[in-house]
């Protein structure tokens, strides 16, 4: 195979997430001052820790970032999920074949808190293919773009990373696999909360693909 192993970001590669994780920012920014549309929110926010964008936050509503503002985004947040959320089209049954193609040697990178990362794929389904290979960019030294999260999970499998494919929808998260070696494969839908092949491969993805049904017959 040309790959040893592939590396999977979660919001909006596995999950469906980012209308639902946005929604409630957007509510929550408004309620300090900070008053814009879902759109201009996902412009802003999607593929970012919230917590990285603390001096931002700050700056347009006047008022500190706490951890206490945090921690009621993460609960409001998660409520959402489990209300709302869903896989991304095709992306349990291609998971379960890329996991059996690759004898298992498949992790999920996320940008997300360690929490948030475990609810979705339990919620999705997903959790019995990554179950030991979760990692997230709150617990690395520098998250996304930076690599650090893609090369924790490529040294926890035994892979090189430039040996590693990293799937990706945002341009953040390309810049991230981009840095650790990988080669990344774009995945942009069509559909809002991903951004557009144009930009995709312009952060450096190799391919970019917009059915993740197709992704097993690309990664061979």
């Amino acid at each position: 195979m040309k790959f040893d192993a592939v590396l999977f970001d979660c919001d909006g590669v596995l999950v469906d997430s980012e209308l639902i994780t946005n929604g409630v920012l957007r509510d929550m920014l408004e309620e300090l001052g900070w008053a814009m549309t879902l759109e201009a929110c996902m412009r802003v926010f999607v593929g970012k820790a919230v917590k990285d964008e603390a001096a931002l936050i700050e700056q347009r509503t006047g008022q500190p970032l706490t951890d206490a503002w945090l921690t009621q985004f993460r609960e409001r947040r998660n409520a959402g999920l489990m209300r709302e959320l869903v896989a991304i089209e095709g992306a349990v049954s291609a998971v379960a074949h890329i996991h059996d193609t690759f004898g298992g040697r498949i992790a999920c990178a996320s940008g997300a808190d360690r929490i948030k990362v475990e609810l979705q794929l339990h919620k999705c389904g997903l959790m019995p293919y990554f179950e030991g290979r979760i990692f997230s960019g709150h617990e690395m030294p520098q998250s996304k773009p930076a690599p650090d999260v893609y090369l924790a999970a490529a040294k926890a499998l035994g892979a090189d990373a430039m040996r590693c494919a990293v799937v990706e929808d945002t341009v953040t998260g390309v810049m991230a696999g981009v840095a650790a070696g990988a080669t990344v494969f774009g995945y942009s839908p069509g559909s809002a909360g991903h951004d557009a092949p144009q930009a995709l491969r312009a952060a450096g993805a190799t391919l970019v693909f917009a059915r993740m049904q197709d992704l097993p017959l690309l990664l061979a």
